[in-house]
């Protein structure tokens, strides 16, 4: 690896980690205005949402001058394809705490439902799968991505749970129902953004291991 590769990759790494954050700061505001019905917090992420699409263009843009100028091969060719689908993979997250944001937007102006559903849990479960996700990516490590895997099964389990909840409430009380569909629509938006941080790491795999695992029985250990 030449030099000024070498500096070109670290350069795009840290894009890649700002990015990140600035996605984890978007869904976390998202999910805040849902839980304090605050639609204020709810407008903030539509220009949050801005400047993560700002910066999934220029990675983009970063990985296309690399491939150009420096013809990378072997490892440094499959780091900069695994970062561009990772880029797309971020800015789908910020578009999935858009609609996360207008769900929370219709019900601060409409009475909550009043029943036990877990969103504190999911999206810290969820966020913590971005976190180990990119945290595996920039240091190549399989075990994290292996963790993020794992992890998926506790937000598909408490989107469900959700379900239940939501579908029971539904029936007996034909009048929730718009509000209802708010809030599984809310739920699950917030179970593809920890969908999308298990096909970061499953990439991140594919990179170290050259193991395609996406559609394989589940074993994490």
């Amino acid at each position: 690896m030449t030099l000024h590769l070498q500096r070109d990759l670290e350069a795009l790494k840290n894009q890649l980690l700002s990015m990140g954050r600035l996605v984890e700061k978007v869904s976390n505001q998202a999910i805040a205005a849902l839980q304090e019905r605050n639609p204020e917090l709810s407008a903030g992420v539509h220009e949050l949402d801005k400047m993560v699409d700002q910066q999934e263009v220029q990675i983009e843009e970063e990985c296309l001058k690399i491939l150009a100028l420096h013809q990378p091969v072997a490892t440094d060719l499959r780091f900069v394809v695994c970062v561009m689908k990772v880029n797309n993979d971020l800015e789908r997250m910020g578009d999935l705490a858009i609609n996360i944001a207008e769900r929370a937007a219709y019900l601060s102006n409409h009475d909550p439902l009043g029943v036990p559903l877990d969103f504190h849990r999911m999206a810290e479960v969820a966020r913590e799968m971005i976190q180990v996700s990119l945290n595996s990516l920039l240091n190549l490590d399989t075990k994290l991505a292996r963790k993020v895997l794992a992890m998926d099964d506790e937000v598909d389990n408490i989107n469900k749970q959700m379900f239940m909840i939501l579908e029971e409430i539904m029936l007996k009380e034909p009048a929730t129902i718009r509000r209802a569909i708010h809030l599984l629509s809310a739920s699950r938006h917030l179970e593809r953004i920890a969908d999308l941080a298990t096909n970061i790491a499953e990439d991140v795999v594919f990179l170290v291991e050259g193991e395609v695992i996406r559609h394989l029985p589940e074993d994490y250990s």
